[in-house]
């Protein structure tokens, strides 16, 4: 059984990372970065609340359930929560709510990974990049699409759902708040599996202003921002001195640039492997 502790002599020996994500959504990237040597620090920046117009999700979701959509698309781990809670309501599992016939796609492997668990057979994801573009570029479907989304979600998918003959109902499914979200309205989401037999890799969990001072100090090497509304976040932070930044993706790393936020590395893949990878390269001298 690997131990909690950070390696000794793995290639982060020494690296203070931080992630900006809470400590459920980020059990399997502390323990691969400790697996790498890093010394893992948590400074969640957003949460997620359910959405205020629930009618209209439940609406969709009554829609779902009756077979009223051809496809079913989900771009983040958040929206699968959401319609999991959504089938709880109705006694349901996730299984049983969505149809048979109902054919899904989904972004990013952490997305499939959870529709898998619930029973659920993904036909179609990107090929390449994991993002709404990679996946309208794989996209040749036709028919009604359910899309739900978070309230902050950019018009990209939808609207190329759409140019490509599809009859798209974009529904909020989530909004994206800073952390932490009001009790009452929290999403819940069940904690990562860090992996069969494995131990929790220990971490430090920071507040924004203990963060600023270690920025400031020196005292953080890299900070993986996993998602555009954590970099907009993350730059209340700046200057972030030495501090390197890793994008888990190109729209997060675009987000950065359009803020001024230089980029060290950016994640081949949106997975703890390809954070660690990132980190390193982003570290390593040239």
């Amino acid at each position: 059984m690997p131990s909690s502790a950070p390696c000794q002599h793995g290639p982060l020996s020494g690296a203070r990372v931080l992630v900006t994500r809470s400590p459920e959504r980020s059990a399997a990237l502390v323990q691969a970065l400790a697996r790498a040597g890093a010394t893992p620090v948590l400074l969640p920046l957003i949460d997620f609340e359910r959405a205020p117009d629930q009618h209209a999700l439940d609406v969709a979701c009554d829609a779902l359930a009756a077979g009223a959509f051809d496809w079913l698309v989900v771009s983040s781990a958040t929206t699968v929560h959401v319609l999991m809670e959504k089938a709880a309501e109705r006694g349901l599992e996730l299984g049983r709510l969505v149809p048979q016939a109902t054919r899904i796609g989904a972004i990013g492997p952490a997305t499939r990974r959870i529709l898998e668990s619930q029973g659920l057979a993904v036909e179609l994801t990107p090929a390449g990049e994991q993002s709404a573009a990679g996946f309208l570029e794989a996209w040749t479907g036709r028919g009604r699409v359910l899309l739900p989304q978070a309230d902050i979600a950019a018009a990209t998918l939808a609207d190329g759902l759409a140019h490509r003959g599809s009859d798209v109902t974009a529904v909020t499914a989530y909004r994206t708040v800073d952390f932490p979200a009001a009790a009452e309205r929290r999403l819940a989401v069940q904690p990562e599996d860090a992996g069969a037999g494995q131990a929790t890799a220990s971490y430090t969990l920071l507040t924004p202003k203990v963060a600023a001072a270690e920025i400031d100090g020196g005292q953080i090497s890299a900070v993986v921002a996993a998602s555009p509304s954590a970099v907009r976040r993350l730059a209340a932070l700046s200057p972030l001195a030495g501090c390197r930044i890793v994008a888990i993706g190109r729209s997060t790393a675009e987000q950065a640039a359009a803020l001024d936020l230089p980029v060290a590395a950016v994640a081949e893949e949106p997975t703890p492997e390809g954070l660690v990878a990132a980190v390193v390269k982003a570290l390593t001298p040239p």
